[in-house]
């Protein structure tokens, strides 16, 4: 398989005897902006955190050859993996600058944190460029509006070179014109990149989806792309939809209240 993939085989996650992700294969190459949906208690962030070192799981995920389960979660962010979270962990006294030189600080050995740069560094720049936060590089991040926050995060992934990123639930609160921006943004960083987003705006799904994974108790239940799953018949008899458009109204409400 050609470079910038994630290949999941068999993964499986139980707490005292509850299957919470029952035996996902997934394959999702770079260029492929991949949405992950299904209602609450579907497995879709137990599964995010079984492949980047937070929950224990067996089978496979291979990221570009090389094997995540197992592995620290310190040693995953290394080979290249990055996620975020429902809410920006950011630092919030510190600029957006301040921000993304940490970021990067990551991967720079340690003597090279305790040398004083004059210029912004060059991996710093592209993302503040990238983002769309150049006009506030000496702004706290604390006092960034939500839609910022998520960009500096985004920005802080892309700093430490992360080649696999799994975004969880990035417009939440976003106004429209932020979400906009956000998907634009998505599709401009993830022509080399695999992404997953973990998401249940439905009409950012719609929108922006190269293709979408449906979970449901712990499984794939369907994957293609949007019009593939407002199709498929599982997804109708198990959302109850008497039709493709009954389906994936019953799977919006579904996800909407899992936001609430």
């Amino acid at each position: 398989m050609r470079d910038g993939y994630l290949q999941v085989r068999g993964l499986k996650v139980s707490f005292d005897g509850f299957v919470a992700v029952d035996g996902v294969d997934l394959t999702i190459l770079s260029g492929d902006l991949r949405f992950l949906i299904g209602p609450n208690g579907a497995g879709k962030t137990t599964l995010v955190d079984a492949i980047t070192g937070l929950a224990p799981a067996t089978g496979s995920a291979d990221f570009d050859g090389n094997e995540l389960i197992g592995r620290k979660s310190h040693r995953i962010t290394k080979l290249g993996v990055g996620r975020t979270f429902q809410t920006a962990t950011v630092f919030e006294q510190l600029t957006v600058l301040q921000n993304l030189d940490i970021a990067a600080g990551k991967r720079r050995r340690n003597s090279a944190l305790l040398t004083w740069r004059r210029a912004v560094p060059e991996a710093v720049q592209v993302a503040l460029e990238t983002v769309g936060l150049t006009g506030v590089i000496d702004k706290p991040a604390g006092v960034l509006p939500h839609g910022q926050k998520q960009w500096l995060e985004i920005g802080m992934l892309l700093v430490q070179n992360s080649k696999l990123m799994f975004l969880d639930e990035p417009v939440a609160g976003m106004s429209s014109e932020e979400r906009e921006e956000t998907g634009q943004l998505l599709r401009r960083i993830g022509s080399d990149r695999v992404i997953v987003v973990i998401e249940h705006d439905m009409d950012f799904v719609r929108t922006f989806a190269d293709s979408v994974t449906v979970m449901h108790a712990g499984k794939v239940l369907s994957e293609g792309s949007i019009a593939h799953i407002q199709a498929d018949p599982k997804v109708q008899e198990v959302y109850l939809g008497r039709t493709a458009e009954a389906a994936l109204e019953e799977l919006e409400e579904a996800t909407a209240e899992e936001v609430r």
